[in-house]
């Protein structure tokens, strides 16, 4: 695991998380990485954890102080200590945590292996609970704020997507237990469904593009949306003081695709 400090100066913008520390997994790339680049513009400071060593680079580059780069998996029980370890040693304390990571593996039900649960559990159920539980005891009493992710493919029942979908209905489920447990501890926990054109989503329209222009068809709005512009805002939001009366929601960033949850 290597972890990197950055120094820069910070770009204007609305400072709508000023003196906020948010770690953020899956942070240096596609809606981790847009979720940063938002974070880091309204205030936060930020210590993103990736697998991906050359797009953390690109991120240092770009926020410089802002943020600290953690080059780690997720899946890893320790990963979660040390990226906690790394927001209280460099920027003073921790008040957020954004649960984004997720790798999975698409596959009709019969035919995924264990391997492939596996994949999806370690990367996303058990990594949200070990994060959750090692950001606990720096989130109490600071009017903490925990953001999961939940996914449309989960709501709807998409085919393939059996390992990824169970995965994340267990967020959801663990995710409305814990923001009443520590609602006494002055700590939200949400969750941000999303429909984003990440680069896995475009791929995935060029080689399939029946199944998305009908994926497509279904989204009131006439477009997957934006991770920068449509999706971190709606994270950035629920990390801040806006929200400070909501906890145990899901939010569909999703253009109206899904309403059932």
């Amino acid at each position: 695991m290597n972890v990197r400090v950055a120094h820069g100066k910070r770009g204007s913008g609305f400072m709508q998380l000023e003196n906020q520390s948010v770690i953020v997994t899956g942070g240096a790339a596609g809606i981790g990485g847009a979720i940063s680049r938002v974070l880091a513009r309204r205030g936060a400071k930020v210590v993103a954890v990736d697998v991906d060593s050359e797009a953390g680079a690109e991120l240092e580059a770009e926020l410089g102080a802002d943020v600290a780069f953690i080059q780690a998996d997720v899946g890893l029980p320790e990963t979660a200590e040390l990226a906690v370890r790394t927001a209280v040693e460099r920027f003073g304390g921790l008040t957020g945590l954004v649960n984004n990571a997720h790798a999975s593996r698409q596959a009709p039900f019969v035919d995924l292996t264990q391997q492939m649960w596996d994949l999806s559990f370690s990367t996303g159920f058990d990594a949200t609970r070990n994060f959750m539980l090692a950001a606990h005891p720096h989130l109490v009493g600071s009017g903490g704020s925990i953001v999961n992710f939940g996914s449309g493919a989960a709501l709807v029942g998409q085919p393939t997507q059996a390992s990824y979908a169970a995965a994340k209905e267990a967020i959801r489920g663990l995710s409305r237990v814990v923001a009443n447990e520590w609602a006494k501890d002055n700590i939200r926990v949400n969750v941000v469904s999303p429909m984003a054109m990440t680069a896995g989503v475009k791929a995935w329209s060029e080689s399939a593009p029946e199944q998305y222009e009908a994926s497509l068809t279904k989204v009131p709005l006439g477009r997957f949306g934006d991770p920068e512009a449509d999706v971190a805002p709606i994270v950035a939001f629920l990390l801040s003081d806006d929200a400070q009366y909501m906890t145990g929601q899901t939010l569909m960033a999703d253009g109206g695709a899904n309403k059932l949850y």
